[in-house]
């Protein structure tokens, strides 16, 4: 089976998408077979008579293996808003079993399966599950992506002591500046190297035109993923 890490972030729109991206580029780059998740997407656009999800495309686009996106992407519901709200909008179940066989599915065909979750660690699926407990479900070492603006420092300690709170193993977090005018970056930066007890994967500066390949080129591999 395929070494895989669970990518979660401090808050919605940090850029867990860019960063989970760039993973897969920097495992490309080591030689590994790797492949994208993104198990549950809410909001789709329109594009050649298709609904998509701007995020599952910039995962597969990641991807070095082609797979089915049925697989990649067991879930894409239509509208932006809390996936329990729109799975219930749409009379969709969300199944964890069946998003744990498409990462089975995905695991047996690579090197390296990065899972994006969707918004920040403890989004409700369904009820009495949320993207922490399919964390839990995945065993999955976790990847924090850290957006950096005001408070900051806060959310990461919440989101670290959740996690560890599962007993799931906090690999290393990225610093990915959301706010291109936040006041003392590096003081934030030293602040969570110092509190959060876990490697620091990278720093990737604000990016007027975020690219995973050139974040990838600020980013290391997590140990768990590096073998």
């Amino acid at each position: 089976m395929a070494r895989g890490c669970f990518v979660t972030g401090t808050d919605t729109e940090i850029g867990k998408t860019l960063i989970a991206c760039a993973l897969l580029h920097a495992a490309r780059r080591g030689g590994l077979a790797a492949v994208g998740m993104k198990p549950v997407a809410a909001g789709t656009v329109l594009r050649a008579g298709r609904a998509v999800n701007e995020d599952v495309e910039a995962i597969v686009a990641a991807s070095s293996v082609r797979v089915d996106l049925r697989v990649v992407n067991p879930y894409a519901l239509s509208q932006p808003i809390a996936p329990h709200i729109a799975a219930g909008d749409e009379n969709v179940s969300i199944d964890p079993d069946h998003i744990l066989e498409c990462y089975r599915q995905l695991a047996a065909q690579v090197d390296v399966v990065i899972v994006e979750g969707v918004g920040g660690f403890r989004v409700p699926l369904r009820a009495g599950f949320d993207t922490a407990d399919l964390a839990v479900r995945l065993g999955l070492p976790v990847v924090l992506v850290v957006g950096l603006r005001l408070g900051c420092i806060n959310h990461a300690l919440l989101a670290a002591e959740a996690i560890r709170a599962r007993r799931l193993v906090l690999a290393g977090w990225v610093a990915n500046q959301i706010d291109p005018a936040m006041h003392r970056v590096e003081e934030n930066v030293s602040a969570l190297d110092a509190l959060l007890d876990a490697p620091r994967l990278g720093y990737v500066e604000h990016l007027s035109a975020p690219d995973p390949a050139t974040a990838a080129a600020r980013l290391t591999l997590p140990r768990e993923l590096a073998g």
